[in-house]
């Protein structure tokens, strides 16, 4: 696999796209650029204040010269954005967990996923949401959502599921991150056992620092490091999703508009392999790190801009029961485990 080969290509495309759909771009990061002063002066997620500036602009954004960039952003930073992500993770890093408590997060994982799905077709939701709902609980919040909706099969509703997810997440996680040291303090956790709940539980990194940190040192780094394998498991889950997706398509004739390993995900593992060898100085991997934060704003604001709250209104509340009960399924696992291991 020729990963620098991949880099260039991906590169080159996304500079022709900018220069093709400036316009649409441009407002996108204003958008962006505005969420991120709001949250660095007032407090807050940026990616919801993002989503919120954008839908805010929908009416005025959605026909004209800018649309063919909105939707560039909205698809083709967000895979940038996903790409670097990369470079915040070593295998160094997880190997430090030990592999029971590696088992326990991966096992949450997994069976937050399943459980999504399985709760999806019992209340009569579509099964990809709960996929992106699931998805988002089990890894890393809004950004495994974005991650996710990446590789599922693109209709009129797709738009507004993932706003639904990201914003859903989003204020799930800012409760939890107040919540959960409260669970800790009622069951009385060791600091190892507190900061693997909390980094196995919260939906965002920057609330499960802000969790941990909030309990001990100890309890943060522990944290930080169970948040971390999480992440990393938003790797194999959209691989193996890309795979399902590209042989569902395969099967109805439409299989080969994408290829079986997306781009951003070959870069992903890229920097992942880079990171873990010791070839990304931590000078450049904050610089990528700052980066992939920034592209994820942008495209978080540009799917924003696309999506109306009408639209948001026709997920329903069953598509809340569903996040609601996979953050608790969630929570009741890692706990159970927890006390039987």
């Amino acid at each position: 696999m020729n990963f620098s080969a991949v880099a260039r290509t991906v590169g080159t495309d996304c500079v022709d796209g900018v220069r093709s759909n400036w316009s649409g771009i441009l407002l996108a990061a204003v958008i962006a650029i505005a969420a991120t002063f709001i949250s660095d002066t007032r407090g807050g997620p940026t990616l919801l204040y993002a989503l919120l500036l954008g839908m805010a602009l929908h009416s005025v954004s959605v026909d004209g010269k800018a649309k063919s960039g909105i939707d560039f952003a909205a698809r083709r930073i967000l895979r940038l954005g996903v790409t670097l992500l990369g470079a915040r993770i070593t295998l160094e890093q997880l190997s430090a967990l030990g592999w029971i408590n590696g088992s326990l997060i991966v096992a949450g994982v997994v069976a937050t996923i399943g459980f999504g799905v399985a709760l999806s077709r019992l209340i009569g939701v579509d099964r990809r949401l709960g996929l992106l709902t699931g998805g988002a609980t089990a890894i890393c919040g809004a950004s495994a959502a974005i991650a996710i909706a990446s590789v599922l099969a693109q209709d009129e509703t797709s738009e507004r599921e993932l706003i639904f997810t990201v914003a859903g997440v989003t204020v799930l996680s800012t409760f939890a991150m107040i919540l959960y040291p409260a669970i800790v303090a009622a069951f009385g956790l060791m600091p190892d056992q507190a900061g693997i709940f909390l980094g196995g539980t919260i939906h965002d990194v920057a609330q499960v620092v802000g969790a941990g940190y909030s309990v001990s040192q100890e309890t943060g780094d522990y944290a930080v490091l169970t948040k971390m394998l999480r992440v990393a498991m938003l790797l194999p889950v959209v691989m193996a999703l890309s795979v399902v997706m590209h042989r569902g398509r395969a099967s109805t004739g439409h299989g080969q508009r994408d290829p079986l390993l997306p781009r951003f995900l070959v870069g992903f593992v890229a920097l992942v392999i880079a990171g873990s060898l010791g070839w990304i100085p931590a000078s450049l991997g904050t610089a990528l790190t700052e980066v992939s934060r920034a592209c994820l704003v942008i495209a978080i604001a540009g799917v924003g801009l696309k999506t109306s709250l009408l639209e948001i209104r026709k997920v329903g509340s069953r598509a809340a029961l569903l996040l609601g009960a996979e953050a608790l399924f969630l929570v009741v696992f890692v706990l159970l485990v927890q006390h039987f291991h």
